[in-house]
């Protein structure tokens, strides 16, 4: 009997040992190739649904345009474990990637010959550290250097496990980069493509206007506006965005010259915004309407709490979800 028993418990044991091993397993991040001075830490991966198919998944990258503002593009990458760090490799200058954009008239913001040595998440407070190799650094004024670093923390932030970002060059914390552009702290999605100063207003908003290449391609931008707003909000973003981007933006809009935003409620997550058309866009109801959609549910996906939108346009009302992402190529 006491053999059997013995025999029962460590059974029990090796199957206990086995199941966190494959737990651990299925949790972990890609960290092959990171240095000492990287914490290694495991991430619990929660991005398996936006897979597509077998083998790729839709994963969302920033580029830069001719005008130097950057740009959102979902594109389908090969799954592979540590996605994120293969995210990143995908957006390294080369001569294969500027073929594949050629027709986009975008260009990438990593800087070409920069490996990525390594990467860690943290599960706790979804910090990502990230180790460049000095490559990181050739980049020729500040602007470039402030794109490459919000292409990068955008991207990464995309990631439902990452918050915040650290960068590291050839293993070593540093305070700047070469033009002066600061790292010495963890860095956060802040203040996309902003226009103006921020001191100008009490809080800002992200709205999206259309930009467009030599190539004609077209692709939506997430510009940040300050305002005299006490909070950011959606009529607020929604009144900017019928207004239309600066004249000096290089920016357009599909909103219609004659349309005009009459109000939003918001209730139970979904926003029910109130439009009304003139008489030239009325001519063109089925058109108008679709440009409309997407301008304003691209604005509002920056708010948490919508999750729908419900636009009345005349007598016609519309029902639509928050666009996932802003462009696809």
């Amino acid at each position: 009997m006491v053999n059997r028993r013995i025999a029962i418990f460590a059974i029990i044991v090796v199957l206990v040992i086995t199941a966190v091993t494959l737990g651990r397993n299925l949790v972990s991040d890609d960290i092959s190739e990171v240095p000492d001075q990287i914490e290694i830490v495991s991430s619990d991966d929660s991005i398996l649904d936006i897979v597509e198919e077998e083998g790729m998944r839709k994963t969302v990258l920033y580029f830069q345009d001719e005008n130097g503002y950057i740009v959102p593009v979902m594109r389908r990458i090969p799954w592979e474990e540590g996605i994120a760090k293969v995210t990143l490799r995908n957006m390294i200058d080369t001569p294969e990637l500027r073929e594949s954009l050629s027709s986009t008239g975008l260009l990438p913001l990593i800087p070409a010959g920069t490996e990525i040595y390594g990467m860690s998440i943290d599960p706790d407070t979804g910090l990502c550290k990230v180790d460049f190799s000095e490559e990181f650094l050739n980049k020729d004024s500040k602007k470039d250097e402030e794109n490459l670093l919000k292409g990068v923390v955008y991207t990464l932030t995309e990631f439902p496990t990452i918050n915040e970002v650290k960068i590291l060059v050839e293993g070593k914390e540093i305070n700047s980069l070469r033009n002066g552009t600061s790292v010495a702290s963890v860095l956060t999605r802040e203040n996309i493509n902003l226009l103006g100063n921020p001191g100008d207003g009490r809080s800002n908003v992200v709205v999206y206007y259309k930009g467009s290449s030599d190539t004609d391609f077209e692709y939506f931008v997430p510009v940040t506006i300050p305002t005299m707003a006490p909070v950011s909000n959606v009529f607020t973003a929604l009144d900017l965005l019928f207004e239309g981007p600066p004249e000096d933006s290089g920016l357009t809009s599909d909103i219609p010259f004659d349309a005009e935003f009459q109000g939003v409620e918001i209730k139970d997550g979904t926003a029910y915004v109130d439009i009304n058309l003139g008489a030239e866009s009325m001519l063109t109801i089925d058109a108008t309407v679709d440009d409309l959609i997407k301008n304003i549910g691209l604005t509002l996906s920056e708010f948490d709490e919508i999750e729908a939108v419900e636009v009345l346009v005349g007598e016609e009302i519309i029902n639509t979800s928050v666009p996932v992402f802003a462009n696809e190529y």
